[in-house]
């Protein structure tokens, strides 16, 4: 069942976006258990447990002072680093005004008290294969990296994000999406599936967005992957970060050269996530054809036997001691080693100088050096692909 619970808003600064932030004052379930309290209980709603919450202007409207609201509770009562606020579900005072969106027919939230109805961009015409890379995220905190590396390798390049299911749904949550935009680090931004709110529009299928970004849109070059906030578990499939698989799939499926970036850390107290993740370890044994992977050129990781250790883990292999291993000289698996796995340079202290987001569960570049390390050499072995992509098509035209 859905946790709801009336609330009065007691802040409520304009719109960033899509996402409206606002601090709100839950009432008192007992205080409706009589009609005649119940003006009372809102009367007197500042004074229950202030909270955080947020309104999603595209779907319910913009909210303001003193509006009665009922908002979902759930993500806050369980304390989630990433959903650290009320949502609001509906705003009593004033409504949902919304005509719908004319001519739209597909629905997203479909079945649920939230669905709408949008337009989809898909092509009608499907131009195949692509040859334009596309560049797979494992967490939405890579993004920022990833698309400031490319930026500095191919200058000029159009970008584009695809956000897809497996993190945060709407697409208004991303400030990071924004940071980028305003520094024509991002070219445009589309939400497939189940995500919505994506700035340059709607697609029923991440496949659908990569090939209208690239056909239609003008991107040299796409990157996918969730919203902030992915779901975890300790298993090797119940996690948001299995999303890397199926928009693997869709861009190999199209013809375009695929590149993961790999989740990377050595700062993070988790075992199984230190060295090479075990998410980004089990998309590579689980992908039906070999992908481009890069590592950090230069960076040795100080959790060598970790990475050992979540090898064998994964996948029954040896994890012998051995301190300060390097990361290219990690035995792996031929499922693991099937794919093209290259260096790439990275700059970290002129990522941390560009002032763009760098924080990861709470820890920046100091604390975690090695996932940002491998989210940088992701976006530069990502722009290189583009240029042999340029290169092989240059030839291609004067041989013609």
């Amino acid at each position: 069942m859905l946790k709801l619970r009336r609330a009065k808003v007691l802040e409520a600064p304009p719109p960033d976006g899509l996402e409206q932030r606002l601090l709100v004052s839950l009432v008192s379930a007992a205080a409706f258990e009589s009609p005649h309290a119940q003006g009372r209980a809102l009367d007197a709603g500042a004074a229950g447990e202030q909270r955080p919450a947020v309104a999603d202007v595209g779907l319910v409207g913009t909210v303001a002072v003193g509006d009665e609201v009922i908002v979902n509770v759930e993500a806050l009562d369980l304390g989630l680093g990433s959903g650290g606020f009320d949502v609001v579900h509906v705003n009593l005072t004033r409504g949902l005004a919304a005509e719908g969106l004319a001519g739209a027919n597909v629905m997203k939230l479909n079945y649920t008290s939230l669905q709408h109805a949008v337009q989809p961009v898909e092509d009608e015409k499907l131009e195949l294969p692509l040859t334009d890379p596309v560049g797979v995220l494992a967490l939405h905190g890579q993004l920022a990296a990833v698309a400031w590396a490319f930026a500095q390798t191919a200058p000029g390049r159009r970008l584009g994000y695809v956000q897809t299911g497996g993190g945060a749904l709407p697409g208004g949550h991303s400030r990071v999406v924004g940071a980028l935009r305003e520094r024509s680090l991002l070219a445009g931004h589309l939400t497939a599936g189940a995500a919505f709110g994506g700035g340059e529009g709607e697609a029923v299928s991440t496949a659908g967005a990569v090939h209208y970004g690239l056909r239609t849109l003008g991107w040299d070059a796409v990157l996918c992957g969730p919203g902030p906030g992915i779901v975890g578990s300790r298993s090797p499939l119940g996690h948001g970060g299995m999303a890397a698989l199926d928009s693997a799939h869709a861009a190999l499926a199209l013809g375009a050269p695929t590149l993961l970036v790999a989740r990377m850390s050595s700062g993070d107290p988790r075992v199984r996530h230190r060295g090479i993740s075990h998410h980004t370890l089990t998309v590579l044994d689980l992908l039906l054809e070999p992908v481009t992977v890069a590592l950090p050129a230069g960076m040795r990781s100080p959790v060598g036997n970790d990475l050992r250790a979540g090898l064998g883990a994964v996948f029954g292999v040896s994890a012998t001691s051995r301190p300060q291993l390097e990361l290219e000289e990690v035995d792996r698996p031929a499922r693991i080693a099937r794919h093209d796995w290259r260096r790439a340079t990275v700059d970290l202290p002129a990522y941390a100088a560009s002032a763009l987001p760098a924080q990861t569960m709470g820890r920046g570049l100091v604390e975690d050096p090695l996932f940002f390390g491998a989210a940088l050499a992701g976006g530069a072995a990502l722009a290189d692909m583009l240029a042999q992509d340029e290169q092989r098509q240059s030839r291609a035209d004067e041989a013609a």
